[in-house]
């Protein structure tokens, strides 16, 4: 395994759904101590790596968040089973016979439904609603699975890392690849502050970044995400948002952002001068952080680079490698060129060059 893809195998094996990244935070935490300059956890639970400029003034922050879809225990049912909802937006079709990780002892569960032979007939073309789905932890009574798992705990998907051919396969790749690029990025120093926010409950309404960037007041932000890939079967080509392979993707407008059209172009510019793969993200579904720091005091610049993901808020997202190695590229440029040539920056921001 290549060392780029070291931080990322370690995250995706951590369990931190939103309200509950604890374990990822300490991660982090632990493998930005030696890399940033001053490490700030804030009451939500943001961690906020600093890093002083060579010539301090300007503050950029770049925003990952740490949490992933899952669920939450809402109560025991009579037979053992657990009641669920979830936490955050999961596509109700694919979560019958999903293998999760259930409370604070991780205990192994199946969600579970009844059995096919039991199905109605007018049941069977259906999708089933989470209301009729269980967890099952193989309690054989309520009290005994009150004893293993109280209300309010919370369940998760599991999934392992594993490489297919060009691609990686994953649990929780949204957003711990953003993540993992976040650390690769605090190995660098520029002349302006830099401030890596990994950031809380961007799954249950982009929470955590709202009082991050309240905090640091940043000049400009760049959200480093994870976005939907739509080039698989029974999708035609000219719906695709973005395609494995092609690079990372530039959002111009999503459900959350209009993003600055200077810096947006300023990234571009940057990726096309150093001859960087790149794409745009078609449409406008979706959103990230960026919507929340967008908003933030008296306003922020942002653009978000984000990397292509096949299935996700799934057990099993997949990128293609080569999309999260360009996705570093871009960024380590971008701020580079930021570094070195801040005249040209200048031009493309209080320029607001169209696209």
């Amino acid at each position: 395994m290549n060392n780029e893809f070291a931080f990322l195998k370690d995250l995706v094996s951590l369990y931190g759904v939103s309200g509950n990244e604890g374990e990822v935070r300490e991660y982090v935490k632990k493998q930005a101590q030696p890399l940033a300059d001053e490490i700030t956890v804030d009451a939500l639970g943001n961690l906020i790596a600093f890093k002083k400029g060579r010539r301090p003034g300007k503050k950029i922050m770049l925003a990952a968040h740490m949490d992933e879809v899952g669920f939450i225990i809402t109560g025991h049912s009579d037979n053992g089973t657990l009641k669920f909802a979830t936490v955050g937006g999961i596509d109700d079709r694919i979560l019958p016979g999903k293998k999760v990780l259930v409370g604070k002892k991780a205990l192994p569960g199946v969600i579970g439904f009844k059995p096919v032979h039991l199905v109605e007939k007018e049941e069977a073309n259906k999708v089933v609603k989470i209301k009729n789905l269980y967890i099952d932890i193989g309690a054989d009574s309520k009290n005994d699975a009150e004893k293993l798992v109280q209300r309010g705990e919370y369940a998760c998907f599991t999934g392992e890392y594993a490489e297919m051919g060009n691609c990686i396969k994953a649990r929780a790749l949204d957003n711990r690849a953003g993540c993992a690029l976040l650390l690769e990025i605090l190995k660098n120093r520029y002349d302006f502050d830099l401030y890596c926010c990994f950031t809380v409950q961007e799954e249950v309404g982009l929470r955590g970044a709202q009082a991050a960037s309240w905090r640091i007041a940043p000049d400009l932000a760049i959200i480093v995400e994870t976005t939907t890939c739509g080039d698989v079967a029974g999708v035609e080509k000219h719906e695709y948002s973005t395609e494995l392979g092609k690079g990372p993707a530039l959002t111009v407008m999503d459900r959350t952002t209009i993003s600055d059209r200077g810096l947006v172009e300023f990234i571009r510019n940057v990726a096309e001068r150093e001859n960087i793969l790149f794409q745009f993200k078609k449409g406008a579904a979706g959103g990230n952080d960026a919507g929340a720091v967008q908003r933030s005091r008296s306003g922020v610049k942002v653009a978000s680079v984000s990397v292509p993901c096949r299935y996700i808020h799934s057990p099993v997202n997949m990128m293609h490698r080569e999309d999260f190695m360009n996705c570093k590229k871009l960024l380590e440029a971008v701020l580079s060129r930021i570094d070195r040539e801040p005249e040209v920056f200048g031009k493309f921001i209080n320029g607001g060059m169209g696209l």
